[in-house]
């Protein structure tokens, strides 16, 4: 609904990011949620938008890896306007804020890559800020990345990264090979540090926790295996209740007991989808590194069979939580809102439908978990538009 100053969205179930409301409406004011009600308290001649019988509202989804969308990949166009394709594409799939994620690459296309999240901040709703997915990653566990594009990271690169910024930053690396006191100084500057790509110890990765690492980019992906003698950062991960770690639940990155496991862990679990061009796009293919990435199955892979992101929607994952992991609807719609909200530092405005928190909001179908329409900022989409 467009044009209505103040005006209600009611469904027969209103999850608020916690319990589930029957019979509720959400009541939304230039942009901002200022109310959640019975539909029977609702004011009289207050216009409202009623859903389909059975719809359930939720918590706009927020994705923190999104490496593309819309047939573009970030790392190809580090514009505005490839931000823009990148985030619609995701946005009909009830994504409503994301950081756009910059695979390993160069230290030019690094600052423009930050220079259009920047200004995407300003100009497009639901641009959170940016994540940087290497380049100080271990080439022992370099995936899809491109191994030339590996190195260390330099005082050059700490100013950059802890220069002023709009939004949200989050940098993924392998603890191993940063200098001393290089995560504590990106901690202590707001970033998000995760661990990612590595072949960090144990011993490594609880130092780097430590050091204020509070984030494990796509758990069991691209990292030192889980091992009796050396068990390596999944177990800190697993261990520790103030951590963070994104899934990504295709079905093809990860089994789903290991990833049952995970939701077992003391650390905090969240849905990411480490997605690629084809989602809500139309072409099977696309370069990265030189390399041409395929989709086939539903599995993006290299010529060679190497896994490089995924052809997943976050509205994909939610439905794969209740039906691979026998995750009730409730707890898998937490691990693609409440949970990254919480991650970013976000929860007092994201990750729930509450008075005072931005009209962020999905609506679904709860039997095929499809959704319905979204709305970012109370501005509304539905699939296909």
């Amino acid at each position: 609904m467009k044009g209505a100053a103040i005006h209600a969205v009611a469904a027969d179930t209103v999850f608020d990011g916690a319990t589930a409301h029957r019979d509720h409406v959400v009541i939304i004011e230039a942009g901002t949620i200022t109310a959640l009600m019975p539909r029977r308290d609702l004011p009289r001649g207050l216009p409202v938008q009623e859903l389909p019988d059975g719809a359930w509202l939720a918590p706009g989804f927020i994705d923190v890896q999104v490496n593309g969308g819309g047939d573009v990949l970030f790392n190809d166009m580090p514009t505005v306007d490839g931000i823009a394709a990148i985030v619609a594409a995701h946005r009909r799939c009830g994504t409503t804020a994301l950081l756009p994620t910059l695979i390993s690459d160069t230290s030019d296309k690094m600052q423009a890559a930050a220079s259009a999240v920047e200004a995407a901040i300003v100009s497009i709703p639901g641009v959170l800020g940016m994540h940087f997915e290497g380049p100080f990653l271990s080439p022992e566990r370099a995936g899809v990345h491109d191994p030339a594009m590996l190195r260390p990271p330099t005082q050059d690169d700490l100013a950059f990264l802890m220069a002023p910024r709009s939004g949200v930053r989050m940098v993924t690396l392998a603890p191993e090979r940063m200098p001393a006191g290089f995560i504590r100084a990106l901690a202590a500057g707001g970033i998000r540090v995760a661990l990612g790509h590595s072949m960090a110890t144990y011993a490594e990765t609880r130092a780097a926790l430590a050091e204020g690492l509070t984030g494990f980019t796509h758990l069991f992906n691209a990292t030192r295996p889980l091992a009796s003698r050396e068990p390596g950062p999944i177990a800190a991960a697993l261990e520790t209740p103030g951590a963070f770690y994104g899934m990504i639940v295709d079905g093809e990155h990860v089994a789903a007991p290991m990833l049952r496991l995970a939701l077992r862990g003391l650390g905090q679990p969240m849905l990411v989808t480490d997605a690629m061009p084809p989602v809500g796009g139309i072409r099977a293919d696309f370069m990265l590194g030189g390399k041409r990435i395929t989709v086939r199955d539903g599995r993006l892979t290299t010529d060679d069979g190497t896994l490089a992101g995924a052809a997943l929607d976050m509205a994909g994952a939610v439905r794969n939580c209740v039906r691979l992991l026998d995750l009730p609807l409730p707890d898998a719609l937490r691990l693609a809102s409440a949970a990254p909200a919480a991650f970013l530092g976000l929860a007092d405005r994201l990750g729930h439908l509450r008075p005072g928190y931005r009209a962020d909001i999905v609506a679904l179908d709860p039997a095929e978990i499809h959704v319905l329409a979204s709305w970012v900022a109370g501005e509304e989409t539905r699939p296909g538009r």
